[in-house]
């Protein structure tokens, strides 16, 4: 099994093409990835995770978007954008909370799911990591009575590296 230390190694060595598919796993945005790639050398997994932060909260609300595209809908597996195997795992994984279900709660989800990407324009994100279907579809319900900038902002803290504004002081 390779250590971080390892791993980062491996990135900063990696050709240019071969870093960027490797942050792309992460993050949906080519921007971004390619952000990441240019500011290589990392002396450390925190430097990494300062730099993928600080360039992310830099990046255009496309760029934003275009990361969204690379995840499934919650309650789903497969994401619109072409994903990597790896990227699959990870979000099979995330959404693990919702594995065992009831119908009604799933179908509630899908519904509401909907009527956010109407609204909105995008999917729904979250970092579903240790939450419930439940807890999933009351962050949904809630959030869907947000203004769409300031939508688009709490998404992308979703999907942002590093800690979550309600762990840490904002970006």
């Amino acid at each position: 099994m390779e250590s971080s230390i390892d791993r980062l190694q491996h990135l900063n060595s990696a050709t240019p093409g071969e870093a960027e598919q490797e942050l792309l796993k992460c993050c949906g945005s080519r921007n971004w990835a390619q952000q990441m790639v240019a500011a290589r050398q990392y002396r450390s997994l925190e430097e990494l995770i300062a730099s993928a932060e600080r360039l992310w909260w830099s990046l255009e609300p496309r760029d934003w978007l275009e990361a969204f595209h690379s995840h499934p809908k919650i309650g789903e597996q497969k994401a619109a954008a072409e994903t990597a195997a790896e990227a699959q795992q990870w979000s099979v994984a995330e959404q693990s909370g919702i594995r065992n279900s009831a119908q009604q709660t799933l179908a509630e989800l899908a519904k509401l799911n909907r009527e956010y990407e109407e609204k909105f324009g995008y999917i729904f994100i979250v970092c579903a990591t240790g939450k419930s279907s439940e807890e999933m579809l009351a962050i949904l319900r809630q959030r869907l009575t947000n203004e769409p900038g300031e939508e688009l902002r709490i998404a992308a803290a979703e999907q942002a590296p590093g800690p979550r504004p309600w762990q840490a002081a904002g970006p």
